[in-house]
């Protein structure tokens, strides 16, 4: 399998891969791996792929896991964002607390597949946001 075409790091293509490469790890179930570290994977997916659109829209970004943010920002540059890209708010928590063990509860099923969901339309839209401005 060939890997993607690498871009320099400034191009939002580049961020837009990563963030298809983080969402093929977080869907790819294998013996072993903690649903916690698949929600990781979603998230930084749905963060990468709004990192894109957002360098790809000219808009500055702090380098920050909050995904409220992040779509705030985006907003106030004037992108329209879709309430299923909005969802990806809720997959902040993943990205710091599920990362070490710890005494919250473990990631569900449901948990994990909805995260897989929404880290999905995220990249979804932000594939469609590079589409439409190429």
């Amino acid at each position: 399998m060939t890997p993607p075409e690498r871009y320099p790091p400034d191009d939002p293509r580049e961020w837009l891969n990563r963030a298809k490469s983080n969402l093929a790890m977080a869907k790819n179930r294998v013996p072993e791996v903690y649903l916690e570290d698949l929600c990781f994977e979603a998230q930084q997916a749905a963060e990468k792929a709004i990192k894109s659109v957002m360098i790809k829209r000219g808009v500055e970004f702090p380098y920050v896991h909050d995904l409220a943010r992040l779509l705030s920002l985006l907003e106030a540059a004037g992108e329209v964002v879709p309430e299923t890209v909005m969802q990806a708010e809720e997959l902040t928590q993943y990205a710091m607390s599920t990362r070490y063990p710890s005494l919250e509860q473990p990631v569900s099923e449901q948990d994990y597949d909805e995260a897989a969901r929404v880290a999905e339309a995220v990249v979804h839209w932000a594939k469609e946001q590079h589409l439409e401005t190429t």
